[in-house]
C-alpha cells in the first residue's frame, strides 16, 4: 500500500468513524478526530474539505448547508448508508495491517 493510500484510508476511516456518532460540520469533524485520537491524528481544514467532497461524491456522506445561531453558514456532513457499509471493511483492513506490523516488529526483535 502506498504511503498516500495509507494516509487517505486512515483519514477516511477516521472521518466515517466520527460521523457514525453524529452529523458534524467540517471544523467539528477535525476537532473530534483530534480529540478522540488524543492528538495523534490532526487535519488541516485545507486537507479535510477535499476528502469530504470526494466522500460525498462517492455517496458515503451528504453535505448540507446550515445557518448557525450567529448567522454564519456552514456545511454539515451526515453519514449515508453507503458510507456506513464502508466502516466495517475499512476497520478490518486497518486491524489486519496492525496485526501484520506487530508480527514484523516481533520478527525484527527476535
Amino acid at each position: 500500500m502506498a504511503n498516500n493510500a495509507l494516509k487517505r484510508g486512515t483519514a477516511e476511516l477516521a472521518i466515517l468513524s466520527v460521523l457514525e456518532q453524529a452529523s458534524l460540520h467540517g471544523y467539528e469533524i477535525a476537532r473530534q478526530i483530534e480529540e478522540q485520537s488524543h492528538g495523534a491524528l490532526k487535519f488541516s481544514l485545507a486537507a479535510l474539505y477535499p476528502m469530504l467532497y470526494r466522500m460525498e461524491s462517492r455517496g458515503w456522506l451528504r453535505g448540507c448547508w446550515e445557518t448557525s445561531e450567529t448567522g454564519r453558514r456552514r456545511r454539515c456532513y451526515q453519514l449515508l448508508p453507503r458510507g456506513e457499509k464502508m466502516i466495517a471493511p475499512m476497520r478490518k483492513e486497518w486491524e489486519d495491517l496492525q496485526r501484520a506490523m506487530k508480527r514484523l516488529r516481533k520478527v525484527s526483535h527476535a
